[in-house]
């Protein structure tokens, strides 16, 4: 249970209480799909309540949907997608594409991959009606936590840091260990599109980790943070085109 809490007091802001040590978390990195679990419970609220109580405005859902679940996190993913959009879109070697993306401005690559990835999964979520769009947010909060997993087992590192202090406590296994976490999700009633979003989001890694290894030679927080950001928008393309 320390483990777990640890995990949640690095990736939410939820109130857990004392801080526990990082390494409970750092040595069991294959537990990240837990707290995509609770993220995604929290985060489809506003779509069951709105189900619940007959509200059909699915802009206005979508909307709350995001917004707390970027809350959630502290927007620590999202910094993370904000950053790696900086090292994509710089020009020149790859030291130079590395020194966009961990820097502390925020320029025009980090502004136009954050606003594609926010339009992108609001316009998909507001297609659907609120119920789906709460099962999609779980759905995509759980792949996009694998996501990380799969990054802090495989994502060999560029330099030292957060991704590198975790991924030297990981083995290869915790890539087996976080994807059978996820394994409660597929029984979900829409099991076709939950089966999809996996699909798609194992396709989105493995695209996400040769971009990374291109253009920087390895993987730090930002690509595993932004990840989960992607993942998510992935995951509601996925909705969207197979439940409408």
């Amino acid at each position: 249970m320390r483990s777990i809490r640890a995990l949640l007091q690095f990736t939410t802001i939820l109130p857990l209480g004392e801080s526990v040590d990082f390494d409970r978390f750092a040595q069991r990195s294959w537990l990240y799909p837990i707290a995509g679990y609770v993220i995604g419970a929290i985060s489809a609220l506003p779509g069951l309540t709105a189900w619940y109580f007959g509200y059909s405005d699915s802009l206005v859902i979508s909307a709350f949907t995001l917004a707390l679940v970027i809350s959630i996190t502290g927007a620590n993913h999202f910094d993370g997608l904000l950053d790696l959009g900086d090292g994509l879109m710089a020009h020149g070697s790859r030291e130079k594409r590395i020194a966009a993306m961990t820097d502390r401005t925020i320029g025009a690559g980090a502004f136009a991959l954050g606003t594609m990835i926010v339009l992108i999964t609001f316009a998909c979520l507001a297609s659907l009606p609120p119920l789906w769009i709460a099962s999609a947010i779980l759905c995509s909060e759980v792949f996009g936590k694998m996501m990380m997993g799969l990054f802090s087992s495989l994502g060999k590192p560029f330099h030292e840091g957060m991704h590198s202090y975790i991924y030297e406590r990981s083995n290869r296994m915790f890539a087996v260990y976080t994807i059978f976490l996820t394994l409660p999700i597929f029984l979900m009633p829409e099991k076709i599109v939950v089966i999809a979003g996996f699909a798609m989001t194992l396709l989105t890694f493995c695209v996400l980790w040769y971009l990374a290894r291109r253009c920087f030679g390895g993987v730090n927080g930002d690509v595993t943070g932004a990840s989960n950001e992607i993942a998510r928008a992935v995951v509601a393309v996925t909705f969207a085109f197979l439940l409408i």
